[in-house]
C-alpha cells in the first residue's frame, strides 16, 4: 500500500471510524480535529517527521495487530497529510471539492426534518474541533509560530478567527471580561473564509522558507588602479569618473 494524493470517500469513512474507536476514547482526535491538525502542519514554520506529529493524534498510542495493519494506518494518515498539503495551495475560487476541509455541518439546523428535534446549541459548534486540532499542531512549534505572529499583524487576525471557532466567543478589548458568544451563521462565515486564509499562510510559509542568496557588492578598485573594464585607463579616469 502507498499513500495517495488525497482521501477517497471510503478512506475518509474508514479513518473516521478508526479514530472513533482507537483515538477518541483516549482523548485523541476525531476526524475533524485531525484535519485541522494536519492543515496546521501544512503551513507550519518547519517540516516535522511523522514520529514527531503522529503520537498526539491517538492520545495513547494503540497496539496494532501486525505490521500490515500499522502500514495501512500510516498510509491513511499520510494520504490525509497529502490532502492538507494540496488544500492550502488553493484559495476559495480554485479549491477542488475533494480537497475541502473535513468539517461536520448539520444539513439544515433552522428547519429540521419532520419529527426530528432541532440541534442543541452545543451541537452547532461547527469548526470547533477543527480549530482545536489546528492549535494543537501550532503548539508543537510554538516559539516559531510566535515569531511569525509578532512579525505579521495579518496573521494574528487569522488566528483570531480560528480562536473564535475554538472558543465560541469574541474577546473584546478587555480580555478579563467575558467574551461575546458567536452564533451558527458567524461560524459558517469563518468556515467559508478558511481556504483563502490557509492559502495566505501557505504563501507566507513558502516565502519565509525560500533560501535567499545575499547580494554581494563588487569589489571597487582603488582610484589609481587599472579599470576592470579592460580599457587600459586608470579607474578614476574611466568607469569611476
Amino acid at each position: 500500500m502507498t499513500a495517495s494524493a488525497y482521501l477517497s470517500d471510503d478512506q475518509i469513512e474508514r479513518l473516521a471510524h478508526l479514530l472513533e474507536q482507537r483515538a477518541v476514547p483516549f482523548r485523541g482526535f476525531n476526524l475533524e480535529a485531525l484535519d485541522g491538525y494536519l492543515t496546521a502542519l501544512a503551513v507550519s514554520p518547519a517540516e516535522l517527521a511523522m514520529d514527531q506529529w503522529e503520537p498526539t493524534i491517538w492520545g495513547k498510542t494503540p497496539r496494532w495487530d501486525d505490521a500490515a495493519e500499522r502500514a495501512g494506518i500510516e498510509d491513511l494518515l499520510l494520504s490525509h497529510r497529502n490532502m492538507a498539503l494540496a488544500r492550502v495551495r488553493h484559495g476559495n475560487e480554485t479549491l477542488p471539492d475533494h480537497l475541502a476541509p473535513l468539517l461536520w455541518l448539520p444539513e439544515d439546523p433552522e428547519n429540521p426534518a419532520e419529527g426530528a428535534q432541532a440541534p442543541q446549541e452545543d451541537e452547532l459548534d461547527v469548526g470547533r474541533d477543527w480549530a482545536l486540532g489546528f492549535f494543537t499542531a501550532v503548539e508543537l512549534q510554538e516559539d516559531a509560530w510566535d515569531a511569525w505572529l509578532d512579525q505579521n499583524d495579518w496573521m494574528e487576525e487569522i488566528f483570531e478567527q480560528f480562536d473564535r471557532l475554538a472558543s465560541g466567543e469574541v474577546i473584546g478589548e478587555d480580555p478579563t471580561q467575558p467574551g461575546t458568544p458567536i452564533d451558527y451563521p458567524e461560524r459558517l462565515g469563518i468556515i467559508a473564509m478558511l481556504p483563502d486564509m490557509l492559502a495566505d499562510l501557505h504563501h507566507h510559509r513558502i516565502e519565509a522558507l525560500t533560501p535567499r542568496e545575499p547580494i554581494r557588492a563588487l569589489d571597487t578598485p582603488e582610484r589609481n588602479e587599472p579599470c576592470p573594464c579592460g580599457s587600459g585607463k586608470k579607474y578614476k579616469k574611466c568607469c569611476g569618473a
